[in-house]
């Protein structure tokens, strides 16, 4: 009998999880949404055999090895809890939770049980992701001392963009950052280790209702072995997007450019990625390009953890790329909360006006 799963949300779990975990070779045994006969035609619809409106059903009914949470924010930390507490495997998307302490208790509750607790920041199976990670870490840059990232997207530029609720809405752990830029953290902290020390603002670029959440924000930042960098987003850009990643280090440079990793250095520069394969094919219907590279980032999440639930008594391999555990989660979540805190007591200092008549 083969690996089986529930997969809780029936969004970005749907459209990304189920295919992913398929490939992977796992059997998704049942989808949980909020309305159990929506979620059961949606179901059948793609050959799962149950939907559920509660994870705790589902628990109850399948024998399942692991769960994966695609819900909101704000119901991480309790899907993840239950899962634990039925001895399943969990895969949760980021944030880990809406709190750095209820991060903590599932991140404890997972370690007390010897469960495999990981965190959905599939990117690090980004080919170019991790040829930067190999580059820093084998000393191609020497060590490093300047990190840059900056984002500029358009899918948050209409007033009216067909996003979820809960991402404007702060109380259900909403907004860019932690939507996307627990992504960008995860990576920061994977290539140069813990973010140390932030100074931070959150922006909302586009006029929304009273205490929406952000659509952007600016972070300065500093690692603990003393590199510095900028990390920067806005997702209500109006036009193509626009993407510059770069580590910069003693040695050497290395970059990422339209999805390839480059190595400049004083003999030149070389790419670092060979030519990928072609992303497997997402559903017609689906209008985001993105979602056959999410797809494809993710079933190399899944191919990873179903090798490890074959293989149990085996230790960790040593290779990369490997996974984001829900103690890396804990600490992008740290982070997160530290750039709030820096944004809500960020004091503003006017620029002198220049006097008239100067140069």
């Amino acid at each position: 009998m083969g690996r089986r799963a529930i997969v809780a949300g029936t969004g970005f779990g749907l459209r990304v999880h189920v295919p992913a975990l398929r490939a992977a070779g796992f059997e998704v045994a049942a989808l949980v949404g909020q309305d159990v006969e929506r979620t059961t035609r949606r179901a059948q619809r793609i050959g799962v055999a149950a939907g559920f409106d509660s994870l705790a059903a589902a628990l109850e009914a399948t024998a399942a090895d692991v769960v994966t949470i695609a819900t909101p924010p704000d119901t991480h930390a309790e899907l993840a809890a239950l899962a634990i507490a039925a001895g399943r495997h969990v895969v949760c998307e980021k944030p880990l939770a809406l709190t750095v302490a209820q991060a903590e208790r599932v991140t404890e509750a997972a370690a007390a049980a010897g469960l495999v607790a990981l965190v959905g920041t599939e990117f690090r199976w980004d080919p170019a992701i991790e040829a930067v990670r190999e580059a820093i870490a084998t000393g191609l840059v020497g060590r490093p001392h300047t990190a840059t990232i900056i984002r500029s997207y358009p899918i948050l530029a209409a007033a009216d963009a067909g996003a979820p609720g809960w991402w404007f809405d702060p109380a259900r752990g909403g907004g860019w950052l932690r939507a996307n830029g627990t992504h960008l953290l995860d990576q920061l902290q994977l290539w140069l280790g813990p973010i140390a020390e932030v100074s931070a603002t959150l922006g909302q670029a586009v006029p929304r209702p009273a205490g929406a959440a952000d659509d952007g924000y600016g972070v300065l930042l500093r690692t603990a072995s003393g590199a510095t960098g900028v990390l920067q987003e806005c997702a209500a850009a109006w036009g193509e997007p626009a993407e510059v990643t770069r580590v910069a280090g003693t040695a050497g440079t290395v970059s990422i450019v339209d999805g390839h990793a480059f190595l400049a250095t004083a003999d030149g520069t070389r790419r670092l990625t060979p030519q990928p394969p072609p992303p497997p094919a997402a559903d017609a219907a689906d209008p985001r390009p993105w979602t056959a590279l999410e797809i494809a980032a993710y079933t190399g999440l899944a191919q990873w953890l179903y090798r490890r639930l074959e293989r149990p008594d085996e230790p960790p391999a040593p290779e990369f790329p490997r996974p984001a555990t829900f103690a890396d989660g804990l600490s992008v979540l740290r982070v997160v909360e530290a750039i709030q805190a820096s944004a809500e007591r960020h004091r503003t200092v006017t620029v002198p006006a220049r006097p008239r008549g100067a140069r």
